[in-house]
């Protein structure tokens, strides 16, 4: 097992790097000043680069050969040996030049989509996202001709391994055609009731970031492996046993912090219950993005936005900003957090519009990869599509194009793992409810004990000991991915 025991050694270093990288890139969405932006990029591709280099290195290849021939291997070893030469070739498709123009053209244009945003001016976006555009189609070229797929594919590929256009353009589709007429229903039944009540504030920073952290420890968080701080846009990053998830806060709505609270919550608990043993290896990482975004969902929408939990938290949260009155009860936090309307927002929309706009930005980079769509027209087809299937427009492209930070950070062909996680989610929660009946009694007491071990021993621990989120879900579920859980749930929760 020499070969690969070495083979070990070297993707052990190569997951130090992306840790390293991992908190720079917290820190540079959270606390670093303006002015370090310049030194932050030539350390970024600096790094990005050296890893690069130990990842591409031709021994592994070799390596590679050897240990593919071993007989004795167990079930976790093959799993591994598979995962490194599915980074390989990864990462062999892309020159090392490339990726360091991606990367110091990604630190430039992250920072510059900031000042752009606030400013409400994609203009000034538009020469540095063009540079990622154009470095960012270089490479999914590069990668598409190894893997025999087309750009696009690739950059899903990257995400979600085994994931393909021609299979999402199908299950959209029917998003696309089943969407409407049910936000259309649902709209006319709550014209029909009376509105809810949105509880006013303020709401004091400190007050919802202590709500946020008792809702973290509820659901499981280890703060001794990971923390909480404030960004513009919410994420989880940081590193292994180092896990940092962000919010944003709004006095005015104590809601948006903490449903992004406990939607980054789901993300890091998947980090902080990776399989320990492997930690450090490729088996040992997430099984791509739609599952990540899986477990995101399965904690924001499938359980924290159930009426039982809602139920629960309405007192709590009555007390913690010492509220009164009816806005406060729990009917009225049901009604008002499974509300549905036809907002601008994408991380601010509803559990039902949210698809549209998913599918949205699936449409728009795709084009903009295929060349389809130039990023001058940008503005216009985003106004064009928002009015096609979400059903309003932006007034101005800081709601509307500029909303994201994906794009300027480089993560073109990651917005369908959104809805694809929200899919998984609902397969997920329907297979664990199953599984063990107490969890929707447990979450109208506030505990998550229950539905965090079944994700944990189905989901977290497995790693990437299956090859693909379909063979997860195969194994957790009994079925690969079925659209049709998603939309009866979205029925059964909205119309039942």
């Amino acid at each position: 097992m020499t070969a690969y025991r070495e083979l070990e050694r070297r993707y052990a270093r190569i997951a130090a790097i992306g840790d390293a990288l991992g908190i720079l890139g917290w820190d540079t969405q959270t606390i670093m000043p303006e002015g370090a932006n310049d030194g932050r990029a030539e350390q970024t591709a600096t790094l990005s680069v050296l890893a690069h280099e130990m990842a591409t290195d031709p021994r592994i290849g070799d390596l590679l050969g050897e240990a593919e021939t071993d007989g004795d291997l167990d079930a976790w070893q093959r799993a591994n040996l598979r995962e490194m030469r599915r980074n390989y070739v990864h990462a062999t498709a892309v020159p090392a030049d490339l990726v360091e123009a991606t990367s110091k053209a990604v630190s430039v244009c992250e920072m510059t989509w900031r000042g752009a945003r606030a400013d409400n001016d994609f203009a000034a976006l538009l020469p540095s996202l063009t540079e990622v555009l154009a470095r960012v189609r270089e490479g999914a070229e590069a990668l598409g001709g190894v893997l025999g797929v087309s750009p696009y594919d690739a950059l899903l590929d990257a995400h979600d391994p085994g994931a393909r256009a021609g299979r999402i353009d199908v299950v959209f589709a029917d998003l696309a055609a089943f969407l409407p007429d049910l936000i259309g229903r649902l709209l006319d039944r709550q014209a029909a009731d009376p509105a809810p009540i949105r509880p006013t504030g303020p709401f004091p920073v400190e007050t919802q970031r202590a709500l946020g952290v008792r809702m973290m420890e509820r659901m499981g968080f280890d703060f001794r492996r990971g923390r909480l701080d404030v960004s513009l846009h919410p994420f989880c990053g940081g590193a292994t046993d180092d896990v940092r998830i962000t919010t944003r806060y709004d006095e005015a709505d104590f809601a948006n912090a903490l449903m992004g609270v406990l939607h980054e919550t789901g993300h890091a608990l998947y980090e902080q219950n990776r399989p320990r043993a492997w930690l450090t290896q490729p088996v040992g990482q997430a099984r791509g993005m739609a599952v990540h975004e899986s477990q995101s969902l399965i904690m924001e929408m499938q359980a924290s936005r159930s009426a039982e939990f809602l139920t629960w938290l309405a007192p709590v949260a009555r007390e913690a900003f010492g509220g009164e009155g009816p806005a406060w009860e729990a009917a009225n936090l049901r009604r008002l957090y499974s509300r549905v309307e036809r907002g601008l927002i994408r991380v601010e929309a509803d559990e039902v519009t949210y698809p549209a706009h998913v599918i949205l930005r699936y449409r728009l980079e795709k084009a903009m990869i295929a060349g389809d769509l130039a990023l001058a027209d940008l503005p216009g087809a985003w106004n064009d599509g928002m009015a096609e299937l979400v059903g309003v427009v932006p007034p101005d492209d800081r709601r509307g194009c500029l909303q994201d930070i994906h794009w300027p950070g480089g993560g073109w062909g990651y917005f369908p793992s959104y809805t694809l996680g929200a899919m998984t989610a609902a397969q997920l929660f329907d297979a664990a409810r199953r599984s063990d009946p107490g969890i929707v009694p447990a979450l109208a007491r506030g505990e998550f004990a229950p539905l965090a071990a079944w994700l944990r021993v189905n989901v977290h621990e497995t790693g990437c000991l299956h090859a693909s989120g379909d063979d997860l879900l195969t194994a957790a579920t009994g079925r690969p991915l079925d659209a049709s859980v998603f939309k009866r749930h979205l029925e059964t929760r909205y119309l039942g």
